[in-house]
């Protein structure tokens, strides 16, 4: 596809941002351009609200699978764009995601026109947002009939210049975890708080407590994060709260520090019931596990990525953020790599713009990285 027709994709794509398993209209476009490309060896089945298609090869002893994650995000837009704003109320492309679908595709459509080698799976996943579509698409029986040798997939990068790509062996993404807790007390009036138990005071001292684990319960040679970006309780001034409810979210370096950081939330809340006498439940919704990039498959990315002029390599930290592509690296060898879009505002900002000059580096980028291995048989010195 020439860049200004990716560039119309993404457009397109960015005026119907939808939730997880609600991409109705997302899976109905990214079919019609499917639908638009060479047929002859392609297969394509839908899963929830999710894609895959299959692109046979003309030897096909090995399988290359590349994921593009689909749903938006539960947030307003800010941004400056007139033509191509989310038309959907409440719900925006926030993530990316909308860049991720179309290099999908840019790349799919040079692969449905010259046959490859090898057979290779595109998958148009939903609910990278939640509550999480990774982990089930990668246990349904369509997944299983064309299970890959190998995985891998992109996410952009805001605080990256166009034309960089950064990665790493090993750790790339923490293990996350949503936290969902509710109080439930006793509410009455606010002259008379010794009839009533306060939930609002019961959460506030519970949101101090949670801000206490990492710094005296986890290792500090390792990492953790507790975040509570949400706190609710209460109808009106002078009425003592019934229920409170507390949202946040746990990130960690390691799945034993997950654990341990769990178990202290629940040894707390079980002290707030005590202290206040009240009732507590804890949910913790959306777990991500670690994207643990594959040492054999990043060191031939990167050793290609280094080659390749058009783009500049930089080794990644190790970040804080989710991803459920996790969950099909812990079956599959693979990677996943940051793709540089220079945006003065991060991810998950209402106000993100990542360059569209973007897009063409990445299809051009995994075009060329994918035929080159794809000669080699997916074989090389690193593997």
């Amino acid at each position: 596809m020439a860049a200004n027709e990716l560039v119309k994709i993404r457009r397109e794509l960015h005026q119907i941002p939808e939730l997880g398993y609600q991409e109705i209209k997302t899976q109905r476009y990214l079919l019609e351009r499917i639908k638009d490309m060479r047929q002859d060896f392609l297969t394509v089945e839908t899963w929830r609200t999710g894609i895959f298609v299959h692109v046979k090869g003309s030897v096909g002893t090995k399988t290359v699978a590349y994921r593009a994650d689909i749903d938006g995000l539960p947030i307003e837009e800010q941004t400056g764009y007139a033509d191509f704003r989310s038309r959907h109320e409440g719900a925006m492309h926030a993530c990316g995601h909308d860049f991720h679908m179309t290099i999908a595709l840019g790349v799919l459509s040079h692969f449905a026109e010259q046959q490859p080698r090898e057979n290779m799976l595109f998958l148009f996943q939903p609910a990278e947002e939640g509550p999480g579509g990774a982990l089930p698409m990668l246990e349904s029986g369509t997944f299983k009939k064309w299970w890959p040798d190998e995985m891998l997939a992109l996410h952009i990068a805001p605080e990256y210049p166009v034309g960089t790509v950064a990665t790493k062996p090993g750790l790339l993404f923490a293990n996350t975890s949503e936290l969902f807790i509710t109080l439930k007390g006793k509410g009455g009036h606010a002259a008379y708080p010794h009839t009533a138990n306060d939930m609002v005071v019961a959460a506030s001292q519970l949101v101090t407590q949670l801000q206490t684990i990492v710094a005296r319960n986890v290792n500090p040679l390792d990492a953790g994060v507790i975040t509570i970006g949400v706190i609710k309780g209460g109808t009106k001034q002078n009425i003592i709260a019934e229920t409170a409810t507390i949202e946040g979210t746990i990130r960690t370096r390691s799945i034993d520090t997950m654990k341990q950081i769990k178990a202290r939330i629940e040894a707390l809340v079980a002290g707030i019931e005590v202290g206040f006498a009240c009732k507590a439940s804890i949910d913790y919704g959306a777990n991500y596990c670690q994207v643990y990039n594959d040492e054999a498959s990043t060191a031939a990315f990167i050793d290609f990525a280094k080659r390749y002029e058009a783009v500049t390599f930089v080794r990644a930290p190790e970040a804080m953020t989710g991803e459920d592509f996790g969950y099909f690296l812990e079956k599959i060898p693979g990677m996943m790599f940051w793709l540089g879009v220079e945006s003065e505002h991060g991810l998950h900002d209402a106000r993100l713009e990542p360059k569209e000059e973007a897009i063409n580096v990445a299809v051009d980028l995994l075009i060329r990285y994918l035929k080159e291995r794809d000669q080699n048989g997916y074989r090389g010195e690193h593997e």
